[in-house]
């Protein structure tokens, strides 16, 4: 099972997440997601475990406990969703327009006919 672990603090690292949960069961994989740019922590994490049973043992007792200072939540994770990578021109999303449709603009499907004029609507 795949585990959501956020309001880690900072300082936690891969092998410190696997330590929290190696208690609980056999651990596939602990990955603290960090920042791109910065290398820096970004406060949650991903832990894998074999074990089901195990797994929810470990979110039920680790969901609102304290660790290094920080009370942290656990969660069975959620598959990611297909969304729009952000960052970019997204037409649908920021109601951009095609040269075809902006006010005055060129009409490539109706080239002899409706420049400058009056357009139909």
């Amino acid at each position: 099972m795949n585990i959501y672990v956020s309001g880690l603090s900072y300082r936690i690292n891969d092998d410190d997440l696997r330590q929290l949960f190696e208690e609980y069961g056999q651990i596939t994989s602990a990955k603290v997601i960090t920042d791109r740019e910065t290398g820096r922590s970004r406060g949650f994490g991903f832990v894998e475990m074999a074990n089901d049973d195990e797994a929810r043992t470990a979110i039920e007792e680790l969901t609102g406990a304290e660790y290094d200072g920080k009370v942290i939540s656990v969660s069975e994770a959620k598959p990611k969703a297909d969304r729009p990578r952000s960052g970019g021109f997204n037409r649908e999303r920021r109601g951009g327009f095609d040269r075809g449709e902006r006010r005055g603009g060129y009409d490539r499907d109706n080239r002899g006919g409706n420049r400058g004029g009056r357009r139909e609507y």
